[in-house]
């Protein structure tokens, strides 16, 4: 069970919030200006190693295998028990949920994203107008 704040994360909250995380970290990893050593190191977009961390969906999946263990959060379990061939399924599968979950607020975040900036760019556009007819 998770703290967050005085709120108790139990079951789904917890799987949400650790996709939020991995969503959060392999968005700022592919896409911000704090990863573009790591990217440029890798090789960038036009390596195999470099694209699995230029892509904000495909780093979530290494993201999620290494989070998912640390933070003990598996929300599917496997039936079989094959030792520990089921423990590494348990993993894994929990990691590609976790990861898919992920990709969901990623979209949902770049709309929140893209539309502040539309904002934005309409709001400078609007000013420019403003000084433009000031100046004449």
């Amino acid at each position: 069970m998770a703290r967050l704040g005085s709120v108790m994360l139990h079951g789904l909250g917890q799987v949400l919030g650790l996709a939020m995380v991995v969503m959060g970290l392999s968005h700022s990893l592919a896409r911000e200006r704090i990863g573009a050593g790591i990217r440029a190191a890798l090789g960038g977009p036009d390596t195999w190693l470099g694209y699995l961390v230029s892509c904000p969906y495909c780093v979530s999946h290494w993201i999620a295998l290494v989070l998912v263990p640390v933070t003990g959060i598996y929300p599917l379990q496997v039936v079989p028990r094959w030792g520990l061939a089921s423990d590494i399924m348990r993993w894994v599968l929990s990691a590609i949920l976790i990861a898919t979950l992920a990709a969901f607020f990623r979209v949902a975040f770049y709309f929140v994203d893209e539309t502040q900036g539309l904002v934005r760019r309409r709001q400078k556009f609007v000013e420019k107008q403003a000084d433009a007819l000031r100046d004449t």
